[in-house]
């Protein structure tokens, strides 16, 4: 399966404008509430910060990989990469306003050539760090064979994507060969001691659902994959994350030409829960894009829905204080991290 980024493509939907207005069209002809609507329901809105504790930072659009559900739309075709000024202006942000958690996203985050100098940075600040790692970077060159030991050395928490414990689910959203080259890595990554009971490094799994449905109850499937893998492939993990597909970007894409998206925006708003909406990632992460500038979260990044504080909108100018005290801009994907159980980076909030 070979696909190009929707960028790459001039793709209607590579306009941001374009995804917000067909994000709010659904919403109409489905004849639901608004999002805010529904926080105002439950006494949320606006939707404020709890604390920031956690820092993601989404180091650059380039991807080994072009995954059909993709909300960046990565790719190797993507050339935006966050610089290692930029880099530098994120580790003085963190010193000052003492976070001591930093979520290493992209793209494929060990493709930016200053990832290692970043992790090494961050490491000697006392942070814990976690990087969300497809997988198959680990085997895809040989600069990259020795990453496992570079994560173990940092005490890195890695967070890999895997959609399914076989390869046809797990090729039809990520890739023809990605099933298999995941399972190599992930046996690397356990060769050095990741996700062994006793050793201290935390390798963690992430479930996407491979069509226009809802994750599974994320305890009973993180069951199967343990069973699965480790019968079939002697790998070991320790927790599995469940995660609903946000209908923006590829995703947003691959439910409009399939016929799904009314149906799916549907589904979504039925499931609304209001437990979920009380602990969504947006309270206690600030998202950093590329270039710099701050946003709530990853999707809203997507969506160039920058923090509503004018005089924090770049990292440089990170002023922990006044982010704390911002309303929260939500839109009509936030439905998808308020759905049923809840989804955010760690997975179910509910």
């Amino acid at each position: 399966m070979k696909l190009q980024s929707l960028k790459k493509q001039n793709h209607e939907l590579a306009n941001i404008n374009n995804q917000i207005t067909q994000l709010e069209s659904v919403v109409k002809r489905i004849d639901s509430d608004r999002f805010s609507e529904k926080l105002t329901g439950i006494d949320l809105f606006p939707l404020k910060p709890t604390i920031i504790d956690i820092f993601q930072i989404n180091m650059g659009k380039m991807c080994n990989q072009v995954c059909a559900h993709c909300h960046v739309d990565a790719g190797p075709d993507r050339k935006e990469i966050m610089t290692k000024e930029t880099l530098q202006q994120c580790l003085d942000a963190i010193e000052r306003s003492q976070i001591k958690t930093v979520d290493l996203t992209g793209g494929a985050p060990e493709m930016n050539p200053n990832f290692r100098w970043f992790v090494e940075e961050a490491y000697k600040l006392g942070c814990k760090v976690m990087v969300r790692c497809n997988l198959t970077i680990i085997v895809a060159n040989k600069k990259y064979y020795d990453l496992p030991e570079f994560y173990k050395k940092h005490e890195v928490e890695v967070v890999s994507s895997l959609p399914f414990y076989n390869a046809k689910k797990t090729d039809s959203q990520r890739g023809d060969g990605v099933f298999e080259r995941s399972i190599r890595a992930l046996q690397m990554l356990n060769e050095v001691g990741y996700g062994k009971e006793g050793t201290g490094l935390i390798l963690n799994l992430v479930y996407n659902p491979s069509g226009a449905f809802m994750p599974p109850e994320q305890e009973g499937l993180q069951r199967q994959f343990k069973r699965k893998l480790k019968a079939d492939f002697d790998i070991e993990f320790n927790e599995l994350f469940a995660i609903t597909n946000i209908p923006i970007s590829r995703f947003l894409d691959f439910l409009v030409a399939s016929g799904n998206f009314d149906d799916y925006m549907t589904r979504l708003v039925e499931a609304f829960n209001p437990m979920a909406a009380k602990g969504v990632m947006c309270r206690n992460t600030i998202s950093i894009g590329w270039d710099g500038y701050l946003f709530d979260c990853d999707f809203n990044q997507m969506l160039d829905l920058k923090v509503a504080v004018k005089e924090s909108l770049h990292v440089k100018d990170f002023n922990k204080e006044l982010l704390e005290g911002r309303n929260i801009i939500v839109n009509e994907h936030c439905y998808g991290c308020t759905a049923g159980s809840g989804s955010s980076c760690g997975g179910e909030t509910a």
